[in-house]
């Protein structure tokens, strides 16, 4: 039986995918003391982690200029260079596509890869979220097909990613401080030599029994989000039909110690995890003819929240005897969410496109993000917005730093974060 090498520590470990979870990841172990080789198959991708020019919290950007360069860090396109590692952890996105189905290419390509150039003694660890039994349909069962006796010549395991980019949420490493990492292997040596190198970088390591078990946890946890998300938006509306304001309500609410997490309202979901991660499940349980009505429900708010900011833009605009066609409407913020430049499925590309398509003359300021393009559409963001005046301004995500005065100065503001102090033309959705 395979035992762990008392220099296990020190070895090299392979990851696949250098984008938002694997490159944090990467400069996590090197911290710890590891050799990494990080793989990616985009060439642009290595030449911009190369230049620096990639979005990172302030930590690890202080990181990666400070392992650069350094020889225990590799970076390459070559899916081979995985065989010289002991460790290889797979960190390749898992989205949905326009029919909310899971797009499985770039983890089944990956770890078709990694099985190809797996070596005895290896350890491969798939963090990248998916359905429940991806590890035994992708690593599992082709290693055996390889002749591989799973759990004594390779070992195998799933441990979700558990990253909240942003600036708000800048913590050391890749997890936050008391956030264990959880992981279960294709048997208890797999479990015990994952977790082995979870512990490198996370705080804490919790086990399951099974990679099926862990699996299962990360959609749970996004799908928990996800319905109290959707919840957050739907009594913000009942609020605002009330005549109140949903965050002190919130504030309140989560005063009481047990029973209540606070979730907020908002302009919308983006991201890669929670418009995404539910729809695995949905997809799976399909396929099994079992519905969720309560997660199907939540989704179908979601997307359709984009679609409510925009009902309500026109009210205001019509309110104030005007309509959406030629009417110049600025967005403060296009990213997901605050401290990222991140636009994978923020709901601001949707309210953008909708708002163009209805004839207004779309603008958008973000100091993160210079350009934005929908289809063969290309905005310039407004440096200086305070200098122009606007039909109305929806504010959709506050960077760190950005100051809001000017907005005193507007005859319409949409607070699409509930989160403004009071302006005399402001609305809330």
């Amino acid at each position: 039986m395979y035992h762990l090498p008392a220099d296990h520590a020190a070895e090299a470990v392979a990851v696949v995918g250098l984008g938002y979870v694997g490159l944090p990841t990467s400069l996590a172990l090197l911290a710890a003391g590891n050799e990494v080789i990080g793989v990616d198959v985009s060439q642009s991708r290595l030449d911009a982690i190369r230049r620096l020019e990639v979005d990172l919290t302030p930590t690890d950007h202080q990181r990666l200029a400070a392992y650069v360069d350094d020889p225990r860090f590799t970076i390459t396109s070559d899916l081979a260079a995985t065989a010289r590692a002991r460790t290889v952890v797979i960190c390749v996105p898992t989205p949905i596509d326009r029919h909310l189905v899971p797009d499985l290419r770039a983890l089944s390509a990956a770890c078709a890869s990694v099985v190809e150039h797996a070596v005895p003694g290896q350890l491969l660890m798939l963090t990248s979220t998916t359905y429940v039994g991806a590890t035994r349909d992708l690593l599992v069962a082709p290693l055996t097909e390889r002749g591989f006796r799973v759990g004594s010549d390779v070992f195998v395991a799933f441990s979700p990613e558990r990253i909240d980019p942003g600036l708000v949420n800048d913590h050391p490493g890749v997890a936050h401080d008391g956030t264990p990492r959880v992981v279960g292997g294709t048997g208890e040596l797999s479990t015990d030599l994952a977790a082995a190198v979870l512990r490198r970088t996370a705080p804490a390591v919790h086990t399951v029994s099974s990679a099926e078990e862990a699996e299962m946890t990360k959609l749970w946890e996004n799908t928990f989000r996800a319905v109290n998300l959707a919840l957050a938006n739907e009594f913000a509306e009942d609020c605002r039909a009330l005549g109140l304001q949903p965050l002190p309500i919130i504030e309140a609410a989560a005063t009481k110690p047990y029973g209540f997490v606070a979730h907020y309202p908002g302009p919308g979901v983006g991201g890669h995890c929670i418009p995404c991660d539910p729809h695995y499940l949905l997809w799976q349980l399909r396929a099994l003819r079992v519905t969720s009505p309560l997660v199907e429900t939540a989704m179908s708010a979601i997307a359709a929240r984009p679609r409510q900011v925009v009902r309500r833009i026109r009210d205001i605009l019509a309110n104030r005897g005007t309509s959406t066609l030629g009417a110049r409407i600025l967005l403060v913020g296009v990213s997901y969410k605050p401290g990222v430049a991140d636009l994978r499925e923020s709901p601001a590309l949707e309210i953008l496109a909708e708002l163009a398509a209805e004839g207004a003359q779309v603008h958008f300021t973000d100091p993160l993000i210079p350009v934005l393009k929908l289809g063969p559409a290309t905005f310039d963001a407004i440096a200086e917005p305070e200098a122009e005046q606007w039909d109305l301004v929806v504010v959709h995500t506050v960077q760190p730093g950005t100051e809001l005065e000017w907005l005193a100065d507007q005859p319409a503001v949409l607070d699409a974060t509930y989160r403004l102090g009071p302006l005399k033309a402001k609305a809330v959705l």
